[in-house]
């Protein structure tokens, strides 16, 4: 489409191109999300990857209060759209070989379909992290 000539016009201009064919050897992680991911990584200096999770509005925050202690839900602070296309890269990869087993094993213990999403999406974005920080290549577990 038009909308990713562009984005891979301006990577390539940015000299990026290399990272982004990186971050797409991660299973479920698409064009779209691995550009969003990369400009993502690129606009802040993180320490580590919680820092990036933090960015992208993905980290949890634990509400307290006398009623309900412990309920956790997403600080949502950041970036919106790329909260949107991790989502759909872990719906992606939840039905990959990779990751099948860590989805199901997630429901297996009781979350439901969308934290079992919001966990797999958090591994992935960490795992993206680690290959843009490291200059690292993607290496598949095999089981």
């Amino acid at each position: 489409t038009l909308i990713e000539k562009t984005i891979n016009d301006q990577l390539k201009e940015a000299g990026l191109l290399g990272q982004l064919k990186r971050c797409l050897k991660v299973e479920g992680v698409g064009f779209l999300t691995g550009a969003r991911l990369l400009t993502a990584f690129h606009r802040g200096d993180f320490r580590n990857a919680d820092a990036f999770i933090a960015f992208l509005g993905m980290d949890l925050r634990v509400s307290k209060s006398w009623q309900k202690d412990g309920r956790r839900s997403l600080t949502k602070r950041g970036d919106p759209e790329a909260r949107r296309l991790l989502h759909n890269a872990a719906m992606s990869a939840s039905r990959t070989e990779a990751w099948k087993g860590f989805y199901q094993e997630q429901r297996n213990r009781g979350f439901s379909t969308t934290q079992a999403l919001v966990m797999l999406a958090r591994k992935l974005a960490r795992i993206v992290f680690a290959l843009l920080k490291g200059q690292s290549e993607y290496q598949p577990k095999t089981s």
